[in-house]
């Protein structure tokens, strides 16, 4: 479940080597009210991360050592993904595909227009909060489901398969209206609506 830290203000993190690029965004996101915290690489970064909390980075592109796009497509495949927003002073084409599929939220060019680019953070904002509130539900969910007897979880998966209750009763050699009787406390413990509910929340379990 989402815990404190996840609930605090969201930080903008800043990754770039240049100190002056790092202290003007910084002075440009705290003019508008938004938390922020700098670093000159990612290795300074990777020290005093805590991957648990709301935000997003603002990542230069070309940075000594690991570059900007390696670590973002590092960043896509591990536990903790982040939104980022990559910039640049030079942005090939080919360099800007790799990033969005990689799932940047924008590629912008130094020097970056203020607009475009508390344009481009608030979209990040809203894909780390959209991202977290999907990890909370899907985190609620294994909880429920983990309170189900392991009759219920059987009786879950033919209810999930399209099997009628006659059809379950015969395969788990039940009385139907016993089976009845566990689905009802399924449905319950799983706050499932309809089967088409409980289907939902299956695929969601099983991703």
């Amino acid at each position: 479940m989402i815990d404190d830290r996840k609930r605090a203000p969201p930080t903008i993190i800043i990754i770039d080597d240049d100190e002056s690029v790092r202290e003007a965004l910084r002075g440009l996101f705290e003019s508008v009210g938004l938390a922020t915290e700098t670093h000159g690489s990612v290795p300074e970064f990777l020290a005093a991360d805590d991957p648990h909390r709301a935000g997003c980075i603002v990542l230069d592109i070309r940075l000594p050592g690991q570059s900007g796009l390696e670590f973002q497509e590092a960043l896509a495949k591990g536990r903790h993904p982040r939104s980022v927003v990559l910039i640049s002073a030079h942005v090939d084409v080919g360099m800007a595909v790799r990033a969005m599929k990689a799932g940047a939220i924008d590629v912008l060019t130094k020097p970056v227009r203020e607009q475009d680019l508390l344009e481009a953070v608030n979209r990040a904002l809203a894909s780390d909060n959209a991202r977290r509130e999907e990890a909370n539900q899907t985190a609620a969910l294994r909880q429920r489901y983990s309170k189900l007897t392991e009759r219920e979880r059987q009786i879950m998966a033919f209810v999930v398969a399209g099997k009628l209750n006659k059809q379950i009763a015969a395969e788990v050699q039940l009385a139907e209206a016993t089976v009845k009787l566990h689905r009802g406390h399924m449905m319950r413990k799983m706050q499932a609506l309809s089967v088409a509910d409980l289907v939902r929340i299956a695929s969601i379990l099983g991703d």
